[in-house]
């Protein structure tokens, strides 16, 4: 059988008796530029590791950061019917600047009822104090004939005892001193009967007075409903609690609210942070005050200057809805978060645009020492040196 040719088409044959090509290693030029990319390779590596053991390795990050603002939502205290929005979507308002009205015709009713109610309490005041003073004229009319039955009494008295002695002597008739004693016990009785007037009278005069009592915090209640009826219809009219800009508004003109209804949110644009989630190994050495750098994901290649403000008061996991139990069933250790909140400091041409919900990635060189007067204090810190 034929042998068959296998070499590769094209290929050229080598003579069997020629020479070897060299090594290229055996090129000075070649071991020259080798040498020379090592050796730059070595100091690299030697630079990064030296840069990394001084500096990189305390410098801790994290992507899981996010921009967030204390947004408020407007919602009404008391139910109506749209009458007025004043805002738009997305527009800038102020703190104190009207919202939305709500239509305030049954409210203006039922002020003007409760205002006729003060009117009508005032005017049982008056009332009751006309019936004290009448009264207490009543009292000294009273004292008054209460006096002039004593004395009549005591002359009776007097009368009763002459006629008696002369009756003893001979002088007068017995049936003219039985007059005398008459006379005596009636205005007796004339004084036991004023007298129980008098007290009657100072009686009801501490009646009426209560009354004014009764009548004046009658008044006060009535004051009051006044008072809530004006906060009623200071509530119809729903305003800014902050400056900020106006989202997801959802109340429209003709619109039936209740209290407690999300209508709008006003955001504070304009004094958002960021919540950064940092793995518990890595808050070993971060301090309130420290400096840390801030990439957003919107704004690729533009770094934003922070500071450390304040660490959540336990990780993200104590806060769940239904925090872990790891005192059942098998345990498996998991690396929890640390929610740690930073001051922003956007430039100002991106400052509109920082808005919450971007994402981030933060880091921190914890080599630094915290910035004076940068964050906020630890309570121990500002209580010790409160402290005499």
């Amino acid at each position: 059988m034929a042998d068959v040719d296998t070499k590769p088409e094209g290929a050229r044959a080598v003579p069997p008796n020629a020479p070897a090509r060299p090594s290229p290693l055996k090129n000075p030029v070649v071991r020259l530029v080798l040498i020379v990319v090592g050796l730059g390779l070595l100091l690299l590596a030697l630079v990064v590791g030296i840069g990394w053991w001084t500096h990189g390795r305390f410098v801790q990050g994290t992507n899981d950061a996010y921009v967030k603002a204390d947004q408020v939502t407007i919602s009404p205290k008391v139910s109506g019917y749209v009458e007025a929005v004043y805002v738009s979507d997305n527009q800038a308002v102020t703190a104190g600047e009207p919202l939305v009205k709500i239509d305030g015709a049954t409210y203006d009713a039922t002020l003007a009822a409760q205002l006729a109610g003060v009117a009508a309490r005032q005017a049982d005041i008056e009332a009751a104090h006309r019936q004290v003073d009448q009264q207490l004229a009543t009292v000294d009319q009273a004292a008054a004939q209460l006096k002039g039955a004593e004395e009549a009494a005591a002359y009776a008295a007097r009368e009763a005892e002459r006629y008696r002695l002369l009756s003893s002597q001979g002088v007068e008739t017995q049936q003219r001193y039985a007059q005398a004693v008459n006379q005596k016990d009636q205005a007796d009785a004339t004084v036991r009967a004023d007298r129980a007037a008098l007290a009657a009278a100072q009686r009801q005069t501490s009646t009426l007075t209560a009354q004014v009592a009764q009548a004046e915090a009658q008044l006060k209640g009535a004051q009051a409903q006044v008072k809530s009826a004006q906060i009623n219809i200071g509530d119809t009219v729903l305003r800014a609690s902050v400056a900020g800009r106006i989202g997801d508004k959802s109340v429209r003109v003709g619109q039936l609210v209740q209290p407690g209804a999300r209508l709008m949110s006003v955001v504070p644009v304009q004094d958002v942070y960021l919540v950064a989630n940092f793995k518990e190994t890595q808050i070993g050495r971060m301090r309130i005050g420290q400096a840390a750098s801030v990439k957003l994901d919107a704004f690729p290649g533009r770094k934003i200057d922070a500071v450390l403000d304040s660490f959540a008061p336990g990780t993200g996991a104590q806060f769940a809805l239904l925090p872990p139990e790891n005192a059942t069933g098998n345990f498996t250790k998991i690396v929890q978060r640390v929610p740690v909140r930073f001051h922003l400091h956007p430039p100002a041409d991106i400052r509109d645009r920082v808005l919450p919900g971007l994402s981030a990635t933060v880091s921190v060189d914890t080599t630094q020492a915290p910035g004076p007067g940068s964050g906020r204090e630890p309570a121990e810190a500002g209580a010790a040196r409160a402290a005499p």
